[in-house]
């Protein structure tokens, strides 16, 4: 997968620093409009921010495409993201070893939002054995819509369910990175630009958790490479 940066008025290794450094490090546009001007680079807020939101995308599904193979018991949870001033979901499923495996940013926590994320993590990363799971009732029953759909499409098994508080400790600790590198942009505007700036943070996470099995080359450089 190669990454079209044509008409850009930057060079490509310039848009992708500036991106890296934001999904990376939690900064805001500001800031990043100033530590981006004291490496010569003069380049207003806003124009950062599209390339935030145009490259991450392509990056992330570039990572889920490269990323080495994961275990199959899943953990899986949801987080609270805040978006024009409301809460909205980040669904989030990481393996057994706390390898990351999908996410989406839903604008509702029901039993709908469940299936369908479970149905794109399953799409992208094959039927686990099973999926550890929180009390929720809505991220049950979405599970069990999925194994019915799995049951009738001659997929020939269904996933196991454990609903355990503490098996999801691991994708509950996870979160917190996520969080951390989003407290400092002081918010998002839009659903859309939210949800393409969380696909290159966990695309940066999956880099820092190992996941491109790019031995000896830097962080930044493993995000470079995604883009071809």
């Amino acid at each position: 997968m190669t990454i079209d940066f044509k008409g850009s008025h930057f060079p490509k290794s310039v848009i992708l620093y500036a991106v890296f450094f934001y999904v990376r490090y939690g900064v805001s546009y500001r800031d990043l409009e100033e530590i981006m001007a004291e490496r010569g680079v003069g380049i207003d807020h806003a124009t950062l921010n599209r390339w935030v939101v145009k490259f991450s995308p392509l990056i992330a599904a570039s990572a889920q495409a490269r990323k080495k193979p994961t275990a199959s018991s899943w953990r899986m949870d949801e987080t609270y993201i805040k978006v024009r001033g409301k809460w909205t979901y980040l669904y989030r499923a990481v393996d057994r070893d706390g390898q990351t495996l999908d996410f989406m940013l839903l604008e509702r926590r029901d039993t709908a939002a469940a299936r369908r994320f479970f149905k794109r993590a399953v799409g992208t990363n094959g039927v686990p054995d099973r999926i550890a799971i929180d009390k929720s009732g809505a991220n049950l029953a979405g599970l069990q819509s999925l194994n019915v759909i799995l049951k009738f499409t001659g997929v020939g098994r269904i996933i196991g369910t454990v609903q355990s508080k503490y098996l999801n400790n691991i994708v509950e600790q996870d979160h917190r990175f996520i969080k951390r590198i989003t407290r400092p942009m002081l918010g998002f505007k839009a659903f859309h630009s939210a949800a393409a700036t969380l696909a290159g943070i966990e695309a940066a996470h999956m880099i820092r958790k190992g996941q491109l099995g790019q031995i000896g080359l830097s962080p930044f450089k493993q995000f470079a490479a995604l883009a071809g």
